[in-house]
Order: structure tokens, then C-alpha cells, then sequence
């Protein structure tokens, strides 16, 4: 069966991967073990949770396997060394986080409220990464050390959700266009806000805070999505890829 959603982030190695076959419904239906259901999937668990123990820099092919129950000889047939674990738990942990996203908002009852859609994907993100510590810890925090590859596909990430937001602005718009572009750097700006925010929970040890920002964050997020129009930096700056 294919999917029944592929999740396309702009310059980042084509579809994202996810589990086959339709989502099932229910907020906790894309569990850890439909995403990590194999020896490999063992191997990206025991990697967050040794990156997440250790941090990137410290952390060896030995902890990982360690962790995993399984031989080195087994690591290599998967990865090619710890650079690319990492990078395929990467991978697996933001398409995680778009699956649950997309489970809760791409319904037909949040099509037409975009006002909605914000509020539920933000929700839906802070609740995930609240669920899973040592997924966060690693795609949030330690992807800053590990390397120029995974901070491309951290910035194509953020790009992609950018572009979530000013397509809701562009939908709002349209059924009023007193309200102002939202430029591609501003939409940027709001995404670098919330991910920085969740980062200082998770390097506090305090993700059961998470969820408790989304009211905040929804609020912070439509005022700049939905401002009325004016000639500030957000609507008199063009996207940089322009309106979608």
C-alpha cells in the first residue's frame, strides 16, 4: 500500500520517510513502535537515548549498539558510521513529528479554519516532543553538533514549516486583504522563535512544560500571521520565494 501522505521538504533528500499504509486515526496512533518497528529502528532509539545521555560530540558507536543489544558488524550492515545513525535518526524524528502533525490537521474540519490549524500544529509539536525527551533532545538540541550535513536539513525543516505559515497567511488573506504579506524571513522568524523556546525546556530537563506554551505561542504566532496591513517589515517585504 502507499502512503497515504507524503511529507516533501524543499532540498532535503525528496520524500521524508513514513510508515506505510494510511495513518490510522487518534492523537497517539503514529506510536514509537509503528516508526521504529525493526532492528534499525532499535538502533535510531538507542541513538537518541545515548545522544541524549552523552550529547552528540561524546557519544560512540559503542554506547549505541550497547544500548541497542546488538553487534557492531550489525551497526555497520545499517549505517555507516555514527554520523549517518544520527542522521537517519534525524530523518525519522522530524517525520515523526510531521506525521502527527499532519494526523491532526490535515482533516477536512481544519481546512477551512486556518486559525484552528495553527493552534492545533503547535499544539500537536510541543505535545510530541513533550512524549518523547530523547527524540527532542536530539533533532531539537544536539543537531547543532553534529555536523554541516544535519544543519542543512535542520534549515530545510525550517524552511518547510516557514512555508506552512505563509500559506495560511496567504488563505486568510484572501478573505481579507486588509491583512499584511507575511514575508518568507518573518514566517522563518516565527518558526526559529518556537524551536529555541522548546530547546530551552529541553536543555532544562523540563519538557513536561512544553504543552503549557501553546496558548502563548498560537497567540504569538497569529499576530504576525494575521496583522493588520501597514507598511512595516511585515507586509512591505516580499517572501523570498514570493507568495505561495
Amino acid at each position: 500500500m502507499q502512503a497515504s501522505f507524503a511529507s516533501r521538504i524543499t532540498d532535503f533528500r525528496g520524500e521524508l520517510p513514513l510508515p506505510a499504509g494510511p495513518l490510522p486515526a487518534g492523537r497517539h496512533s503514529l506510536t514509537r513502535d509503528v516508526v521504529l518497528a525493526s532492528q534499525r529502528g532499535r538502533l535510531l532509539d538507542a541513538m537518541a537515548q545515548a545522544v541524549a545521555q552523552r550529547g552528540y560530540g561524546a557519544t560512540t558507536v559503542a554506547h549505541v549498539v550497547g544500548l541497542a543489544g546488538v553487534s557492531r558488524k550489525t551497526f555497520y550492515e545499517h549505517f555507516a558510521g555514527k554520523e549517518d545513525c544520527f542522521l537517519a535518526l534525524y530523518d525519522t524524528g522530524i517525520a515523526y513529528v510531521l506525521g502527527r502533525i499532519l494526523e491532526t490537521v490535515g482533516g477536512e474540519a481544519m481546512a477551512g479554519d486556518p486559525h484552528a490549524r495553527v493552534a492545533a500544529g503547535i499544539e500537536t509539536f510541543l505535545a510530541v516532543l513533550a512524549e518523547e525527551p530523547a527524540f527532542s533532545r536530539a533533532i531539537i538540541v544536539e543537531v547543532h553538533a553534529a555536523g554541516p550535513e544535519a544543519l542543512r536539513r535542520r534549515r530545510a525543516v525550517l524552511d518547510a514549516f516557514a512555508e506552512r505559515y505563509e500559506e495560511v497567511n496567504v488563505q486568510l488573506r484572501a478573505g481579507d486583504p486588509a491583512i499584511a504579506v507575511l514575508a518568507h524571513d518573518a514566517a522563518l522568524a516565527l518558526v526559529g522563535a518556537i524551536v529555541q523556546l522548546a530547546a530551552l525546556r529541553i536543555e532544562d530537563g523540563r519538557v513536561e512544560e512544553l504543552p503549557a506554551l501553546a496558548g502563548m505561542l498560537t497567540e504569538f504566532v497569529l499576530r504576525q500571521v494575521a496583522p493588520a496591513g501597514g507598511t512595516g517589515p511585515t507586509s512591505s517585504s516580499p517572501g523570498r520565494r514570493g507568495a505561495p
